[in-house]
């Protein structure tokens, strides 16, 4: 490819995004770039603390069920005060809960903030999602959040190689670091990003609540998150039941480090590409091709001898990851009513959530009574059951609603009803990527169940 078409590449994938999302696309990456913490907490509770690993496992497992209980928190949070508010609050406490587990000492008071850490973090993912569909017309919002997934995963491959470096000094400097960047974060999102929430929720919030029994009881929305959780059991092997498997098939540290960062490499290079593919392709076909393709990618593992076909089978997955990442988050804002985007996106974020809860279980389960081969077996016929469940349950997608960018003004059909009962409370929705733009629209609820 010549560097003209190249430019020409770039410019189209970069291009017709509002402002808004590039200050929100900054806060992420710049939030990643900081993640520290998650990387070295072992290490440093078990080489510079000396506590046991069993006791540095129970606090990375109070991290992530902090995280599993603010995903529904932050979704509701996102919907009732505000996506700007939550953002801002999120950070904040994220900051100041990583600088003070820089110095706590005590056994509990450690577990306790890293509880607490976990929660303030996670609860920022549904806000972000939530103001990222508000501010992005609907047929630029899959490059839009492969964009903002390329930020995240660019981000930690960074900051997981100046981790180490950052440890080697202090790991105190790395928390102090991580929680310096974060505040940059909320500054950021209190200087340049005004609210997005949609200008006519509150008269939606009066004809129609929305709550977290509202999600729940919309059937169809909670099957995709059933899938989105059986596929995030299988991409949830990459770091936990792989590093465990390559170990005790006499592999080195090393080696799967070497393996695992084709992973990184490969979503930082292709994903910007592999997005100008699938854009504007049907994403009931890419999530069913997305979802084999994981579980076979895993499966292939099985079959795995040396360093280089293990990363062979990293590239099968990381291409599936690719190309599910920014389709999933773009159907749940399809399935998800406008002044419900922030409970609806905090359950899917509860599905990761509790993924990475269960995986490890899982996986040293299967590892220990039966053999990683049965581990990758079982990931091949997870992801084939989760892409049989998307070709059944996507069969009618609703439509989208009408795009309204600034000032401008657009009219279109809606479609979708939960289960048989729920309108379309997207037809007509003013968003604003400013804070100042207005619309109209005008549409029909065929009751498509969504």
């Amino acid at each position: 490819m010549s560097v003209t078409a190249l430019r020409r590449a770039a410019r189209e994938t970069l291009s017709g995004l509002p402002r808004e999302f590039w200050w929100l696309w900054t806060s992420t990456l710049v939030n990643r770039l900081g993640g520290f913490v998650a990387t070295f907490m072992a290490l440093y509770l078990t080489l510079d603390r000396g506590y046991s690993a069993s006791y540095a496992g129970l606090v990375a497992s109070l991290h992530g069920l902090g995280g599993v209980v603010s995903s529904l928190g932050g979704g509701v949070m996102a919907d009732r005060m505000g996506r700007r508010p939550t953002l801002l609050l999120s950070q904040t406490a994220t900051a100041v809960s990583v600088a003070v587990l820089g110095f706590v000492t005590d056994p509990v008071a450690i577990a306790g903030v890293a509880f607490v850490v976990g929660a303030a973090s996670n609860a920022s993912r549904p806000a972000v999602q939530a103001m990222m569909a508000d501010i992005v017309r609907p047929e630029d919002r899959v490059r839009a959040f492969s964009l903002n997934y390329w930020a995240i995963n660019l981000g930690f491959a960074v900051s997981s190689m100046a981790a180490g470096f950052i440890a080697e000094v202090s790991y105190r400097a790395g928390f102090l670091l991580e929680a310096g960047m974060t505040f940059v974060c909320a500054l950021v999102i209190f200087l340049k990003l005004p609210e997005s929430r949609p200008a006519q929720e509150a008269k939606a919030v009066h004809e129609e609540s929305v709550g977290l029994g509202t999600v729940l009881r919309d059937l169809r929305f909670m099957s995709v998150v059933g899938l989105s959780f059986l596929v995030a059991l299988v991409f949830q092997q990459g770091s936990v039941g792989l590093p465990v498997a390559m170990g005790a098939a006499g592999f080195t540290p090393a080696d799967y480090g070497l393996a695992i960062a084709v992973n990184g490499v490969l979503i930082v290079v292709l994903q910007i590409p592999v997005t100008r593919f699938i854009e504007h392709r049907d994403p009931r076909r890419l999530l069913v091709i997305s979802s084999v393709l994981a579980g076979y990618g895993f499966g292939l593992t099985a079959f795995a001898g040396s360093v280089g076909v293990f990363a062979l089978t990293v590239c099968v997955w990381t291409l599936a990851e690719i190309v599910n990442a920014p389709t999933q988050t773009g159907l749940v804002v399809t399935l998800s009513p406008t002044h419900g985007r922030g409970r609806y996106q905090g359950m899917y974020t509860l599905s990761w959530a509790v993924a990475s809860l269960v995986a490890p279980v899982m996986s040293g389960f299967v590892i220990d009574r039966f053999g990683a081969e049965w581990l990758w077996g079982t990931c091949a016929v997870v992801g084939t059951v989760a892409g049989a469940g998307y070709a059944v349950l996507m069969r009618r997608l609703p439509a989208e609603e009408p795009a309204v960018d600034g000032g401008g003004s657009g009219t279109g059909r809606g479609s979708g009803n939960g289960n048989g009962s729920r309108a379309d409370e997207r037809k007509g929705a003013v968003r604003t990527g400013t804070g100042s733009g207005s619309g109209s629209g005008s549409g029909t609820s065929t009751g498509t169940g969504a």
